[in-house]
């Protein structure tokens, strides 16, 4: 039941609301919509919203975003599962590039290892204090066009983009490599299973980040101690002296005199992988329980000691083993070191499922930050507006779908393979990173906040390091498909301008096309109808409702057809007053209707033209195919025409009264 009570001022009116379970009254006028009014009444979208609901969950609540926040214990497993679990393939990678000038090459793991470990250090370091001066989220994205400007945000924005996109194809195609090295027959389904993994990640983010990060803690921790398990046996082993060193070619143990200085920038510029997901926590603050940023910097500082000590403990014992990579098989590095420190047993075997969990589930920390820099760059009107909907279980629902959708076509297009997709990865993070650094010693600059000297400093050493770092990269695997990440940034922000000049345009543009004050609008009503049944004339009836300026049209094949649907409405309405027929020998229908109402436009320039239309709603989906959908080619026709308004007078066929309570 539904009252309607009015005060003495037209605005002092509500809609008082009884024994409705769709709403809830919060206030005077106001009322809340309880999870009842989210179901559909019945029909084919009532069995979708069940199926999505029994997929993603019940929707939750605007208020219980503060729920949602994720503790450091969960952080560290949904912002970090990316930066830790590059430790199962960043090694091979430098390995891989030294062994091009043969296995004695190998020797200089160690030293690069410790390269890329002090560079952990300070970029960590420097972000600690972007995580201090953006609580509210310090993404490159944000940090960049605070400081630096429109186009070097915009360029620090489209390197996450490709490093999002890419931590996803990378970490799903190591995880599944992973997995076809513990079981061999499952190889000619890499690229299937790596595409079902992105679904399955997908969805698992729809439901919510606070349930990803449930779903996801487990085998990061598992990854965790089993790794340090390996280690710390591993070491055992080398100290006792119970370690058995491979059997190869070339001693490791000397240094190999052809080793070039491009050779060892390469090697590092590989092993800089495992660097890639250091700054998501920076990107992810607002997902941490209060005090925000004080959580996030504490699981930074964990993080980072995690990672690199895993790190340069993995490669120590990759040397002493004396582990070369498996160029022409499949079997990778770490299945090669767990073989050799734990033998072929179940040890072995737990190690490499916790490795492809870490490695599959590692994709999670873009499907964490990508959203929410869709959502700042959405804001701000780079991206379309459909990346700031947070969905039903309050994540954002459009970013998750759009990486998911998008990394599984680059997974597709490498053909699953890690060796592939690697070149391409690090081009774009360690260009945010630079992005970030450099714009934080702009804001260090101009602020000059209390300490802003050392913090200058610190975020200086950043910036050019990762530069440094960015520069050799780019240079040293150009040729191996860098080149394709050094082509995409600048097409991406060229793309993102062009997005921000529609929006600002159609801002500038957005004049009123109809009059504001409802006392100056003057209606005219059209409405096209092909014949004189009830859907028509109940058409005619809500036209003649709003104003006594209607014209019906019709539009007529031919004399013939004119003159019987004038004479059927002679017959009922008893006056021709009212009605247009218009003749169409080519048996036009929009064409005619439009060059009418741009006549009667152009007769009454100052009027608002109303085009109602009649229109069939079928029971069924399928019932569709039987009519001619006129109604719907109409309003696309209308929908390019300034200063038209157009109305839908539905008619439902078959359908039962809607039951009002």
């Amino acid at each position: 039941m539904r009252e309607v009570k009015r005060g003495s001022h037209p605005g002092d009116r509500y809609v008082r609301v009884r024994h409705n379970p769709k709403f809830s009254r919060t206030g005077p006028g106001l009322l809340t919509a309880t999870p009842r009014a989210e179901e559909p009444a019945g029909g084919a979208a009532r069995v979708f919203y069940r199926l999505k609901k029994a997929v993603i969950g019940s929707p939750l609540a605007t208020l219980q975003a503060q729920h949602e926040r994720l503790s450091k214990t969960k952080a560290l497993a949904v912002l970090s599962s990316d930066a830790l679990s590059s430790v199962a393939y960043a090694p091979e990678e430098m390995l891989r590039a030294l062994l091009l000038a043969g296995t004695a090459a190998l020797v200089y793991s160690l030293p690069i290892a410790g390269a890329i470990v002090v560079l952990l250090v300070i970029v960590a370091f420097s972000y600690s204090q972007t995580i201090k001066a953006y609580p509210k989220g310090g993404g490159s994205y944000v940090v960049a066009s605070d400081n630096l400007g429109m186009i070097p945000g915009l360029t620090a924005g489209a390197a996450l983009v490709v490093g999002y996109v890419l931590t996803v194809a990378v970490s799903i195609a190591a995880g599944v490599a992973a997995l076809v090295a513990a079981v061999p027959f499952l190889e000619p389904y890499a690229v299937p299973l790596g595409v079902g993994f992105i679904a399955f990640i997908t969805l698992a983010n729809l439901r919510g980040i606070r349930e990803a990060g449930t779903i996801f803690a487990v085998p990061t921790y598992a990854f965790l101690v089993s790794m340090f398990g390996l280690i710390g046996y591993g070491l055992y082993q080398i100290f006792t002296g119970a370690a058995v060193p491979a059997q190869v070619e070339a001693s490791v143990t000397a240094a190999a005199p052809g080793v070039s200085l491009f050779l060892i920038l390469r090697a590092f510029a590989s092993g800089c992988a495992a660097m890639t997901g250091v700054e998501a926590i920076s990107d992810g603050v607002p997902a941490f329980k209060p005090p925000e940023w004080k959580n996030a910097r504490t699981t930074l500082v964990w993080m980072s000691l995690i990672l690199g000590s895993l790190f340069a403990s993995l490669t120590y014992l990759i040397q002493q083993y004396r582990i070369v990579p498996d160029i022409g098989g499949h079997e990778t590095v770490v299945s090669e070191l767990a073989r050799a420190v734990l033998g072929a047993g179940p040890l072995y075997y737990v190690i490499l499922a916790s490795t492809v969990m870490i490695l599959i589930l590692a994709a999670n920390t873009s499907f964490s930050d990508f959203p929410r820099l869709g959502y700042f760059m959405a804001r701000d009107r780079f991206l379309p507006h459909q990346f700031e909907y947070r969905g039903d279980r309050l994540a954002y629902s459009n970013g998750i779908i759009t990486l998911g959708v998008v990394s599984a076509g680059l997974l597709v297009a490498f053909g699953g393979d890690t060796h592939a997709l690697i070149p391409l990865y690090a081009v774009g993070v360690f260009l945010a990173f630079t992005m970030s650094q450099s714009a934080m010693v702009a804001r260090w600059w101009r602020r000059r906040e209390a300490g802003w000297r050392l913090s200058m400093t610190i975020n200086a050493v950043g910036a050019i390091t990762t530069g440094l770092v960015t520069l050799i990269v780019a240079v040293v695997r150009f040729r191996e498909g860098a080149w394709i990440v050094v082509l995409v940034l600048p097409v991406l922000v060229l793309l993102f301008v062009a997005i921000h000049h529609h929006y600002v345009g159609v801002q500038q543009e957005l004049q009123p096309e109809t009059p504001i004050d409802p006392d100056q609008i003057r209606h005219t009503m059209i409405v096209p109808i092909a014949n004189l049944n009830r859907v028509a004339q109940q058409s005619l009836a809500y036209a003649r409702s709003l104003s006594p300026n209607v014209t019906a049209v019709h539009i007529a094949e031919g004399d013939e057809d004119a003159e019987e649907f004038r004479a059927e409405w002679l017959r009922r309405y008893g006056s021709s007053d009212g009605l247009v027929v218009i003749e169409s020998p080519y048996r036009s229908l929009v064409s005619p209707l439009l060059a009418y109402i741009d006549a009667v436009d152009a007769r009454d320039p100052d009027d608002t033209i109303t085009v109602v239309l009649p229109e069939f709603i079928a029971r069924h989906w399928w019932d569709h195919l039987l009519h001619n959908q006129t109604a719907l080619r109409l309003k696309a026709a209308l929908l390019f025409r300034p200063g038209t308004v157009v109305v839908s007078v539905p008619y439902h066929l078959r359908g039962r009264e809607p039951q009002r309570g």
